[in-house]
């Protein structure tokens, strides 16, 4: 009876242990238009919930999550984000823009707290050690660089209702912040593998920092699924990036662009005037071959933990190309194709490195990219140093659907916005009204030195139309010792958020967000050669004053016939001697010339 217990109780255990696997990974790749290829590396690590609040970390880092636990932080998101995404030819934003961030550091999080103030002491408590953990400066995020955006984000985990009214959610960006190696090895050492083995072996910074655009994202919170009766913490940490096929395939001993020889170009010949002096080039994707050694600078080295529920091997590796393509892989994997035809992934070999090689394809057949809902484009307007204004264009590319949307901007302090000049206008003739458009908007003034703008507006935009939201803003002047080293270059604005709303006839899905580009403002700058010519001048007077009334003060003077040991007959006929001598080589000189 004790032996059956012992069965049943390690049967159960066995059951729970492997009803949801505790790490994942997988790169999917995507050609693009323009000779440009999309490479997305999604690694998932699960973790109990009772097991993450004992401190008993697996595959979860131990040095996140007790910064986690300090902070009282139930669910945190970080970006680390350069390049612009070409929504115009590459179409919709890989992860519908969940997993993007803007330009720089961008970082919101929910802490659980009783008050507002012991909220935003555990934010600053949580950006000093994350600064700390990915070598990046994200200490910098103070008051004036947080916000509390009130209809951008939701909780993506599931909060129990009791935690829920004290969780306090907090936004900041760094817009200025260089996203460089420095941010990538540490993020690499949270994997289990740690970029020695799987996919993330691939991930190199020299080949990551030179793509046209980049970002890497790391998201933590609980999650309780519906088939289990104990919640998890999910960790998971994504890196995208558009790789341009040429320039990865350039040789590191010749990196100097060079135009292509003649007998290299490959040209399209159905083009009627295609001749031996003429030549139209095709697309560079399907024109040239590439491998992963091509653009990556190396094979994946063997598989990292890549095991289903039952202990199989699980594929890690995918491509989204239709089926007629050909592809030639590494032996030891296996290939399984989607029954769309338009993917295709792969079982990578436990300990050998696996290699993919596309050789120049005959079918030019794409896998066409969902078109984005909404496109968003920021700029300034205005001249002067006073004064300026935003300029933001909304475009709706659907003929017979409207779209609607959450516009965020955190503007800094010193930018201060005119809300009686915020309009927003259709360009299209017989177009809804301002009124029409907006339909709501929160706002949170700034505070000077204290805290930055925050505005918020729900907005819809009717099919094919394109909106123009607009608004002015002063410019404030600041002290000399609140600029930075390069005071001329500017000052960076984030850039604004966007959530996309779904409608209510629609079933209920993932957000969808979308971020504008970055904008550079200039404020009057004083002239800083002006104040270190003046200190340089004053401290020159000052030495010489100082130096002569110190020299007064402190020496003593004495007589000459007060001091021990001293002759005055002597020193007397010394300088007499010296004298003679020289009107004895003067008169010399003179009878000389003569």
């Amino acid at each position: 009876m004790r032996r059956l217990y012992f069965f049943v109780l390690s049967l159960l255990f066995v059951v729970f242990a492997v009803a949801d696997p505790e790490y994942d990974e997988r790169l999917i790749l995507e050609p693009l238009p323009q000779g440009s290829l999309l490479a997305s590396f999604n690694f998932k690590s699960n973790a109990s919930l009772r097991s993450f609040e004992q401190q008993h970390f697996r595959y979860i880092p131990r040095s996140l999550g007790q910064i986690l636990q300090h902070a009282k932080t139930r669910e945190l998101h970080l970006r680390f984000s350069s390049g612009r995404w070409d929504a115009e030819s590459w179409g919709a934003r890989p992860w519908s823009g969940a997993k993007e961030g803007g330009t720089g550091v961008e970082l919101w999080a929910w802490v659980e707290a009783d008050t507002d103030e012991e909220a935003f002491a555990r934010w600053i408590t949580l950006n000093h050690a994350l600064s700390g953990l990915f070598c990046a400066s994200l200490n910098f995020i103070d008051s004036t660089r947080t916000t509390r955006p009130s209809m951008t984000f939701e909780p993506l985990g599931d909060h129990s209702n009791v935690s829920l009214p004290n969780l306090h959610l907090l936004h900041g960006t760094l817009p200025r912040e260089v996203v460089c190696t420095e941010n990538l090895t540490p993020f690499l050492k949270l994997l289990p593998c740690k970029g020695k083995a799987g996919i993330s072996s691939l991930l190199d910074g020299h080949k990551l920092f030179d793509a046209s655009w980049q970002t890497m994202s790391i998201d933590v919170r609980p999650v309780c699924p519906r088939h289990s009766s104990g919640c998890i913490v999910e960790m998971e940490q994504t890196v995208d990036i558009v790789l341009d096929i040429g320039r990865s395939k350039r040789p590191h001993d010749n990196p100097i662009p060079r135009p292509v020889p003649n007998e290299e170009l490959v040209c399209d010949t159905s083009k009627p005037y295609s001749s031996s002096d003429a030549c139209y080039p095709l697309d560079s994707l399907r024109a040239q071959s590439w491998s992963l050694s091509d653009i990556f600078g190396r094979p994946i080295k063997g598989s990292c933990l890549a095991t289903d529920l039952h202990g199989q091997p699980t594929e890690s590796v995918c491509i989204n190309v239709p089926n007629e393509h050909l592809i030639h892989i590494s032996q030891g994997s296996v290939e399984r194709k989607d029954s769309s035809k338009t993917s295709r992934c792969y079982i990578l070999p436990t300990s050998e490195p696996f290699e993919m090689i596309l050789p120049q394809q005959e079918s030019q057949a794409v896998v066409p990219r969902p078109a984005p809902r909404l496109y968003a484009s920021r700029s300034f307007t205005g001249h002067g140093q006073e004064r300026g204004g935003v300029q933001t264009l909304l475009t709706n590319p659907s003929n017979d659907a409207a779209v609607s949307f959450v516009y965020f901007e955190t503007l800094p302090w010193f930018m201060k916005p005119y809300l009686h000049t915020l309009k927003a206008q259709s360009i299209n003739p017989h177009s809804a009204s301002s009124q029409d458009i907006i339909t709501s908007i929160y706002y949170r003034p700034a505070l000077d030195r204290q805290r930055g703008t925050q505005i918020e507006l729900h907005i819809t935009v009717p099919p094919a139309s394109t909106v123009r939201l607009t608004y002015d803003f002063e410019k404030a002047i600041l002290r000399y010792t609140e600029y930075p080293p390069d005071a001329n270059r500017g000052f960076d604005v984030a850039p604004a958020v966007i959530r996309l709303l779904s409608n209510s006839s629609d079933p209920p899905s993932e957000a969808v967000y979308l971020r504008t580009t970055s904008l550079l403002l200039s404020l009057p700058t004083p002239d800083f050669s002006m104040p270190y010519n003046v200190i340089i001048l004053t401290s020159t007077v000052m030495a010489l004053a100082f130096g002569s009334i110190y020299n007064l003060l402190v020496r003593r003077f004495v007589g000459a016939d007060e001091v021990e040991g001293f002759d005055l007959a002597k020193l007397r006929e010394k300088i007499k001697g010296r004298l003679a001598m020289l009107k004895d080589r003067f008169m010399n000189r003179e009878k000389k010339t003569q």
